[in-house]
């Protein structure tokens, strides 16, 4: 299955709440929730008037693909994450999201060092930042605790990373993770929990879509 590369607003009006995939975009009175809150396609204001039974697995469904979505991930190698998730101690449903929450690519916007997981997923693949001292382009790497994480020497003198610790400063980091927007660096203070997860989810749903 290929990427998405249409529209990402359609995928917000398409879960029926913001996912927060453009950045400063989703916090703008130019949102597409907030201009227009019903589904995409030809009968998508019609929708909103009707009133329709959900099913168990539309409810399922729905709630595997917005996490989907928001992480930016394909349904294969989603569903990779949940089988992994599967074999690890606990629940596996808060494994799948403590693991997704430790994505590289996730922990670069977490730092604030992009605007959108999309974003952040570009940066790492262009090769610009290091993990402990080591250049990486996997977006989908995992971190553990204590790794560090820096933009790279090289990437520094780009305007991007010249204005980035102006703009680093205003976003809030959370508590398992270390930033010194000085230095564009950031540590893994500690390994993330599901009361770290700042997405409105619910991953028993997820976990009953593949219990199938």
């Amino acid at each position: 299955m290929s990427r998405y590369t249409g529209p990402v607003c359609k995928l917000c009006r398409r879960e029926g709440e913001k996912l927060f995939l453009k950045g400063a975009r989703c916090f703008s009175p130019k949102c597409a929730i907030e201009r227009r809150s019903y589904p995409p396609g030809e009968h998508g204001r019609e929708s909103q008037f009707r009133r329709r039974r959900v099913s168990d697995y539309s409810r399922q469904l729905r709630e595997k693909q917005k996490t989907r979505r928001i992480y930016g991930m394909k349904e294969r190698q989603f569903r990779r994450f949940y089988s992994n998730a599967l074999q690890r101690r606990g629940m596996t449903g808060e494994n799948l999201l403590t693991m997704l929450e430790r994505r590289l690519d996730n922990v670069v916007y977490r730092l604030g060092f992009a605007d959108s997981r999309a974003q952040a997923r570009m940066l790492v693949t262009h090769g610009h930042f290091n993990v402990n001292g080591r250049r990486t382009d996997v977006p989908s790497m995992l971190m553990q605790k204590d790794d560090e994480i820096e933009v790279r020497e090289g990437s520094r003198k780009r305007t991007f990373f010249k204005d980035l610790p102006a703009v680093a400063e205003t976003k809030t980091v959370p508590d398992w993770l270390e930033r010194d927007v000085n230095k564009l660096a950031g540590r893994i203070a500690k390994m993330p929990e599901r009361s770290d997860v700042d997405a409105n989810l619910n991953e028993q749903l997820i976990v009953e879509y593949y219990s199938r």
